[in-house]
């Protein structure tokens, strides 16, 4: 999502700033808090002071296609599918070696399918827009999946089963 473009949008755009919550948001402590070039920094300190109230810790950052974590993880989440695609190791594999190795709460094929598959695909085809970095390019895999419904857990399929 591009805050400029929202900013643009309206009469006031030094007043527009983005807010960003995690899925679950009464759960997740992290909010990216998202300043355009248009933003004052009344709009911005107000912003952060509002986020701050809710009890969540703010980090902030520049207006650019996913903000700090989304920018570093969706790049992470399509090397997983591709992987997978090239049969260099399993799924369940892939998982466990990064919940292990890394002490991860959840592996990426998993965190995928809890994300949504078409929010990932929708997320990545958009940073590539923009950067035109062949690693935010979305996999075929993560496509086909996508055009077949698999969405992961919201539908109950993804990479794995959750009927």
């Amino acid at each position: 999502i591009c805050i400029m473009e929202i900013a643009a949008a309206t009469q006031r755009p030094d007043r527009v700033i983005g807010i960003h919550f995690f899925n679950p948001a009464p759960i997740m402590k992290l909010v990216e808090v998202t300043r355009t070039i248009a933003s004052s920094p009344e709009a911005v300190t107000q912003g952060r002071a509002f986020v701050e109230t809710l009890g969540k810790t703010v980090v902030m950052c520049q207006d650019t296609p996913g903000f700090i974590v989304n920018r570093l993880l969706i790049p992470y989440l399509l090397d997983a599918i591709r992987i997978l695609e090239a049969g260099v190791a399993t799924r369940e594999d892939i998982d466990t070696a990064m919940e292990l190795g890394l002490n991860l709460p959840m592996g990426p094929l998993r965190l995928l399918d809890l994300v949504g598959l078409d929010t990932t695909y929708y997320i990545g085809l958009s940073q590539f827009d923009e950067f035109r970095e062949s690693r935010f390019a979305p996999p075929p895999l993560l496509k086909r999946m996508v055009l077949a419904g698999r969405l992961g857990r919201k539908v109950g399929r993804g990479f794995y089963d959750y009927k």
